[in-house]
């Protein structure tokens, strides 16, 4: 069996560019993003996913895959693959964002961790939050709805043909003021427990200046945080939940689909 020159450059443009946009979304992609997640791993996963892909990709128009044109037709994948990738990175950033305010509220912000995924100094808190967050990520097959949303891109945007809008960019960012207005949701309640905290040992030092507010308060704000955080934990499911849905609508929006 004899393959001509041009065939096999055209089966090279057909697994290549599709490689490339999955490449795009575990590169950004909650877990798979993961620094501790190595690098090999990742790769085979997209080259397993690519291959799966291919049979139900439509042939890409491409004449050279070493010309110009081709690179930003693989620019582009990239570009969608991280766009898509980056929105499940948004709703577990909402929790992190969370646990910091209540660990800055509370004084719990001096215990800080490091955190694997981002591999910087977050309070232990957030770093709490967002293993929550995680699990509840999986759980949700969240994985599982990415691979199937970048899966219907190729058809909602099929190589070549079709190019996301500065609208769509947009709305990116602008979904962007729901990651903090969940955060500032989840942490309401205890602010307002701490604030009243602080209020009742304010009057109590102004009644009795022998009290030391730094001292007795601190520890109670420690303790009353802890506290306020273990009651609010039933609701942590539900705001996850609300949230994952306005992603899952937001990918629907960009791609013009809706997952089965």
């Amino acid at each position: 069996m004899n393959f001509s020159e041009a065939e096999i450059l055209q089966a090279i443009a057909d697994y290549a560019l599709p490689f490339m946009r999955i490449s795009g979304l575990l590169g950004s992609m909650v877990v798979m993003s993961a620094k501790t997640l190595p690098t090999p791993i990742r790769v085979l996963l997209a080259f397993t996913l690519a291959i799966m892909v291919m049979p139900i990709v439509p042939p890409v128009p491409v004449k050279d895959p070493v010309s110009v044109e081709t690179f930003v037709m693989g620019m582009q994948q990239v570009i969608i693959g991280l766009s898509i990738g980056f929105i499940s990175t948004l709703v577990l950033e909402t929790f992190v964002l969370a646990g910091q305010v209540i660990a800055m509220q509370t004084g719990l912000g001096f215990a800080s961790i490091v955190d694997p995924v981002n591999g910087i100094n977050v309070p232990a808190v957030g770093q709490f939050y967002l293993i929550l967050a995680t699990l509840l990520f999986l759980a949700f097959d969240g994985h599982l709805n990415m691979i199937q949303m970048i899966i219907m891109s190729f058809q909602a945007f099929p190589i070549g043909e079709a190019w996301w809008t500065a609208e769509q960019f947009k709305s990116i960012v602008d979904w962007s003021a729901w990651m903090f207005i969940a955060a500032l949701t989840l942490t309401l309640a205890p602010i307002v427990s701490l604030l009243i905290i602080n209020l009742a040992f304010g009057v109590m030092t102004k009644a009795a200046p022998q009290l030391n507010i730094f001292t007795i308060g601190f520890s109670f704000a420690q303790i009353g945080g802890l506290v306020i955080m273990w009651l609010i934990m039933d609701n942590f499911t539900n705001h996850f939940g609300q949230q994952w849905q306005r992603a899952q609508q937001l990918m629907c929006n960009l791609l013009n689909i809706c997952p089965g």
